[in-house]
C-alpha cells in the first residue's frame, strides 16, 4: 500500500473502516423477539429451561423442572419458587456488500466508499454484540466469501477486503455479476437464522431477485441498505455539463424541465418499490446518501433507546 492510496478518494480508507468501531458501540440492532418453534433464528428466545441467561424467578407451577427451584427464596417465601432461562441462540451476522462498477459513482463521496464504511461498521456493531460475523463482497467479476467468524481478525479481514475491491473498481469497469445472481449466492451461503445486511444501490432489483429475497426471508432477518448519490435523486441545476465515465465523454443537458421531472419521478418510483418490497418480506430498510455521515443514519434506526424515551 503507498501513501497515494491512503489519500485516494477513490478507495476506501482502512484507517477510517477501522475507528468506525469506536463510533458504533451504542447500536444494538438485535431486539428480543419471541421465538415461535426451534428452527427459527432469533438472538433471545423465551423458551423456558436450563439456557445460558437467567431471566426471572416466579411462583413454582405444577410441571416445572424441580432442578431449577430456587431454594434461597423459596425458604424465605415459605412458597415453591422457579428459576426461570431465556435460551441464548446464536445469529450470525451476514454482510452482503455490492461493490460492482455502478457503485463507483459519486458526486462528493463514491457509493463504494460509502457501502465500505456502511458494511464496516455493521460488522463492528455485530462483533459488539458478541455474534459471528462474515461477508460477501461482490466486484466487477471476482467475489470474496468471508466465514462467519466471532474475532477481531475477522473484521478486518473483511475491512482489507473491502479496500481492496473498491481499489479494483478503479481499473474494471466490467460487470458480471447480477443482483439476483448475488442473491442467489447469498442464498447459498446464509445460514438459518442469520441476520444479513444487503449493501448496494439495487439498480437492477428485479422479479428474479425478489423471488430470492423471498426465500432468504423465510429463514433470515434481511436488511436493505440502499446507497444513493445526491445526484441520483436530481439533477444538477440546469446547464450544459461535460460527463464521462472514463472511457467516454458526452454532453448532458438539463434544463428541459420535463426531463428533469422524469429523472427525480424515476428515482423516487425506484425507492417505492424497495420499500414496499421492505414492508411485504419484513425487512429493515434504511437509506445512505453519500453526502451524510453514515453513523447518524445507523444511531437512528439501533442506537440504544434513552432513558425515560418513549419505546
Amino acid at each position: 500500500m503507498t501513501n497515494n492510496d491512503l489519500t485516494n478518494p477513490a478507495i476506501a480508507d482502512i484507517s477510517t473502516l477501522v475507528k468506525l468501531r469506536f463510533g458504533v458501540r451504542d447500536l444494538k440492532f438485535f431486539p428480543r423477539i419471541m421465538a415461535k418453534n426451534p428452527l427459527l433464528g432469533g438472538h433471545q428466545s423465551r423458551f423456558r429451561g436450563r439456557g445460558m441467561d437467567f431471566e426471572e424467578v416466579r411462583q413454582y407451577q405444577p410441571g416445572d423442572d424441580i432442578r431449577t427451584i430456587d431454594w434461597r427464596v423459596t425458604a424465605r417465601t415459605l412458597t415453591p419458587h422457579t428459576k426461570l432461562f431465556s435460551e441464548e441462540r446464536e445469529r450470525p451476522v451476514l454482510i452482503v456488500a455490492d461493490l460492482r462498477p455502478t457503485m463507483f459513482f459519486g458526486s462528493r463521496e463514491l457509493k463504494s466508499v460509502t457501502a465500505c464504511q456502511v458494511a464496516a461498521a455493521l460488522a463492528w456493531a455485530g462483533l459488539n454484540a458478541n455474534d459471528r460475523v462474515g461477508g460477501l463482497i461482490f466486484g466487477g467479476d471476482t467475489q470474496c466469501d468471508i466465514r462467519a467468524r466471532r474475532s477481531h481478525h475477522c473484521v478486518l479481514q473483511l475491512i482489507h477486503k473491502l479496500r481492496d475491491f473498491s481499489e479494483q473498481l478503479i481499473q474494471n469497469q466490467t460487470s458480471r455479476y447480477s443482483l439476483s445472481e448475488i442473491l442467489e449466492d447469498t442464498r447459498r451461503v446464509a445460514m438459518p437464522g442469520s441476520t444479513l445486511f444487503l449493501i448496494s444501490d439495487f439498480h437492477d432489483l428485479d422479479k428474479h431477485c425478489e423471488q430470492h429475497l423471498f426465500e432468504l426471508a423465510r429463514h433470515c432477518d434481511i436488511n436493505f441498505c440502499h446507497i444513493h448519490d445526491p445526484l441520483e435523486a436530481q439533477l444538477p441545476p440546469p446547464a450544459n455539463y461535460q460527463v464521462t465515465n472514463g472511457l467516454q465523454r458526452f454532453s448532458l443537458n438539463t434544463r428541459g424541465p420535463d426531463i428533469r421531472r422524469k429523472f427525480e419521478q424515476q428515482f423516487k418510483d425506484r425507492l417505492a418499490h424497495l420499500r414496499q418490497l421492505s414492508v411485504q418480506l419484513r425487512m429493515g430498510c434504511l437509506s445512505f446518501e453519500t453526502s451524510a455521515p453514515i453513523l447518524s443514519v445507523l444511531q437512528q434506526a439501533y442506537g440504544r433507546k434513552k432513558p425515560g424515551r418513549r419505546q
